[in-house]
């Protein structure tokens, strides 16, 4: 037990999330994540940034283990979520991933329609008994993603029939219809133009009331944005992590500062 309050420390009156301690991935030879430790908290949004390859998505996808789906990929040290090593082999990555929802940088709605997109995670983990709960689920998590009004007339039409604002927005309902407690995004608004950006990043926003939110964005403007904290990742190394407005205004380390101001990038 003690072990455990070890891990659930308390940051002021900030209870950590996620907790990762010498964390390191190889693909093969490569050594793509050296010794990241980092703490990151409930109901708050933190974002990775860094140049293109510094590990950033890399350690994102850590977080629900989408690492294990390549063959040549290793990781090694600890990371946990609620005090629970979510490398334990007694851990099914699915539950994990039901627990961790995640949206990608294209929007990837399946090929069914509107309603299925998002009753397809709640149906595989048993989360309705009936109809009725189902379609409760389902507005629930339209709703939470700001989609309902738009789409509440044609439920049963292709979810590959939207905008591309429409369906990220779609991937975020299917990625929280299973109560997620974490949710990851790798890029989410970058193939977005700037108003279906703008909505996401509203979004976002609203979503960190009922999550942690982890974003992965190669703008810095919506890191500054959208985030309460931010990590700066450089070769793999977590150089620098911090309030948002610090590392933006008053980072630490040299090189943070050369990124912050284009000098690296």
């Amino acid at each position: 037990m003690d072990d455990l309050r070890q891990h659930l420390q308390v940051a002021g009156d900030e209870e950590v999330k996620i907790s990762s301690r010498n964390v390191q991935v190889y693909y093969g030879t490569t050594h793509a994540i050296i010794d990241v430790d980092v703490d990151i908290l409930d109901k708050t949004v933190t974002a990775f940034i860094g140049p293109s390859g510094c590990g950033k998505s890399t350690f994102l996808r850590c977080l629900n283990r989408m690492n294990d789906t390549i063959d040549i990929a290793r990781v090694e040290g600890e990371i946990r979520i609620d005090g629970e090593d979510i490398y334990d082999p007694k851990i099914d990555p699915v539950q994990l991933r039901a627990k961790v929802g995640m949206v990608f940088q294209k929007p990837n709605p399946f090929p069914k329609s509107i309603y299925d997109n998002v009753a397809y995670g709640p149906k595989i983990h048993g989360l309705a008994t009936n109809k009725a709960e189902l379609d409760e689920i389902v507005e629930r998590a339209l709703r939470r993603a700001a989609l309902w009004d738009e789409v509440k007339d044609r439920l049963q039409t292709p979810g590959t029939g939207l905008s591309g604002g429409q369906q990220q927005r779609l991937c975020i309902a299917r990625a929280v219809a299973t109560e997620p407690e974490v949710l990851l995004m790798d890029e989410p608004a970058s193939a977005l133009d700037p108003i279906a950006t703008a909505q996401i990043e509203e979004l976002i926003d609203e979503l960190r009331q009922n999550y942690s939110v982890v974003i992965v964005t190669h703008s810095m403007q919506q890191a500054a944005r959208v985030s309460q904290k931010t990590a700066f990742f450089h070769l793999g190394y977590l150089v620098e992590y911090d309030d948002t407005g610090t590392i933006f205004t008053n980072p630490k380390d040299p090189r943070t500062e050369s990124y912050i101001t284009g000098r690296i990038g």
